[in-house]
C-alpha cells in the first residue's frame, strides 16, 4: 500500500485514535498523520499509509480550510469548551461592521501566541499537561499565515467563520484574540477542518467506513499531497539509475526548469517514484518510492 488516506475524524477521539484505527486495517504497513486536530474538532485528517509517511513534511504545509463558530462574552483558559466558560461582565457587544474591521488585521504573515492548552512542548513537556497541573504556562509568540478569515454568519454572541491558513495556525487563538480586537472576550465552540490542500471533506471516508471497508482502496495518490511540486515521467532505465543513488542529467521542459530545488518523478503508469533535488549538475534522489517497498509496505 501507498497512499493518502482522508478522514473524517469524529467529535470526541483523539487523532492518535483514528490512525491506530487505521494502522490494524494495514498492517504491515506504517500510518502516520499529518496535521494533528484536538479531540473537540472534527474533520479533515489526512493518514499516510505505506511508503507515504515519509511525505508526512509536505502534506503538514499544505494549506488548510476550517469553519469555526466563536461565542462572544465567555470565555475559558483553553480558548474552546475543554473548560466551562466563564461570563464576561459588561461584556460589549461588537457591531458587525467592529468585526469586519478587527479580522482585517488578521490576515497575512502574523504574530501568534499558541494557547497554554496546546500540544507544543516546553522543557521537553507538552503545554496543556503543565497547564492542567496550575503552572503559569508562557507562550513564545510564532508567525503563521492567515490567507481568508470569511464572516459566514455573526448573530450575537455567535460568530460563525471560514478560515484559510498556513501550517501551525491555532484557530481558537485566532478567534480569542479577534475578540479582544473587538474589545470582548471569545470562546470557540466548535470547529471542523474542512480541507487540507485539494482533499475535502465532502470526500473524506467515516471512521466506520475505515473500520469496515477496504482501506487501500480508499487511498488516494500520493501525488495529490505535492499540488505544486513539478514533475517529470522517467523512463525504466532513468528510474533504475535513480534507485541505484546515481546522478540523472534532465533537459528542462515546461513542468520544470533548473531553478526548482525539487521535482517528482513519476513513471508511465502516473506512480510516484522518488522526489529528486538538484545535485552535481544533474538530479538525484532525496527520497524515493520503489516498488518493491510498496508490496512490502516498508515505509
Amino acid at each position: 500500500m501507498f497512499g493518502i488516506l482522508n478522514c473524517d475524524k469524529p467529535l470526541g477521539i483523539t487523532s492518535r485514535s483514528v490512525v491506530n484505527a487505521v494502522h490494524r486495517q494495514v498492517r504491515p504497513c506504517k500510518a502516520g498523520h499529518a496535521g494533528t486536530l484536538d479531540p473537540l474538532a472534527t474533520g479533515v485528517l489526512l493518514v499516510p499509509v505505506g511508503q507515504a509517511v515519509r511525505l508526512t513534511s509536505y502534506l503538514q504545509e499544505l494549506p488548510k480550510e476550517y469553519c469555526g463558530v466563536f461565542r462572544f462574552g465567555v470565555q475559558t483558559a483553553s480558548g474552546d469548551l475543554e473548560l466551562t466558560p466563564e461570563p464576561m461582565e459588561n461584556a460589549p457587544i461588537p457591531t458587525l461592521e467592529q468585526v469586519e474591521v478587527a479580522r482585517d488585521q488578521f490576515l497575512g504573515d502574523i504574530e501568534q501566541v499558541p494557547p497554554a492548552h496546546s500540544a507544543i512542548k516546553i522543557d521537553g513537556q507538552r503545554a496543556y499537561r503543565l497547564a492542567r497541573q496550575g503552572q503559569d504556562v508562557k507562550m513564545k509568540p510564532r508567525k503563521v499565515r492567515i490567507d481568508t478569515i470569511e464572516i459566514l454568519r455573526y448573530e450575537y454572541p455567535d460568530l460563525h467563520l471560514r478560515i484559510v491558513c498556513g501550517s501551525g495556525t491555532y484557530i481558537r487563538s485566532l478567534g480569542v484574540d479577534l475578540a479582544a480586537a473587538c474589545g470582548t472576550v471569545a470562546v470557540m465552540t466548535s470547529l471542523r477542518r474542512t480541507a487540507i490542500g485539494d482533499f475535502r471533506v465532502e470526500q473524506a471516508h467515516t471512521l466506520d467506513e475505515i473500520r469496515e471497508g477496504d482501506v487501500e482502496g480508499m487511498l488516494q495518490s500520493p501525488l495529490l499531497g505535492l499540488p505544486t511540486m513539478p514533475h517529470v515521467c522517467l523512463r525504466d532505465d532513468e528510474l533504475l539509475r535513480i534507485e541505484q543513488g546515481q546522478i540523472l542529467s534532465l533537459d528542462p521542459s515546461p513542468l520544470f526548469s533548473e531553478a526548482d530545488e525539487e521535482i517528482a518523478a513519476i513513471d508511465e503508469n502516473q506512480r510516484l517514484r522518488a522526489l529528486l533535488c538538484q545535485k552535481g549538475g544533474g538530479w538525484r534522489a532525496k527520497r524515493g518510492f520503489p516498488l518493491d517497498a510498496e508490496i512490502s509496505c516498508d515505509g
